[in-house]
């Protein structure tokens, strides 16, 4: 019995490598013409966006959690997303400014003034007064 079981292992190996498909397969050096080419050659570089430089989470005044995402582009402050609240999905962006001085403003009027690296900020939010907040 010992001797049927290599014989039966022998036989289901052989008819596995018998159903393979081994006929008409066409090799193209070349393979297709890309009809983009042109386009992709001629197109603009393409610019990353900003990086998350450091993520810190801030106890404000009112007893407000902001959570903060510090972003940087080319080694340069570029902005400072923030959510107001432990339940905030959605983050306010704000741009760093084009000086290098001053607070990161949004469009909606939002602002943040501080720095990744400082033990505190201000948080400016649309209607409501400016919190400041440490980590």
């Amino acid at each position: 019995m010992t001797t049927r079981f290599p014989l039966l292992l022998a036989l289901g190996a052989a008819l596995t490598l018998s159903a393979c498909n081994d006929g008409g397969h066409t090799i193209v050096q070349q393979g297709p013409t890309d009809t983009m080419a042109n386009e992709i050659a001629n197109a603009a570089p393409v610019e990353l966006p900003p990086s998350i430089a450091a993520s810190k989470t801030y106890r404000c005044d009112g007893n407000k959690v902001v959570e903060i995402d510090w972003t940087e582009q080319g080694g340069k402050p570029a902005g400072a997303n923030f959510r107001v609240g432990a339940d905030t999905v959605e983050s306010t962006v704000t741009t760093a400014p084009a000086e290098g001085t001053g607070p990161y403003t949004g469009a909606d009027g939002a602002a943040v003034s501080g720095t990744k690296d400082a033990s505190s900020v201000q948080v400016t939010v649309p209607g409501e007064s400016a919190i400041t907040c440490r980590a």
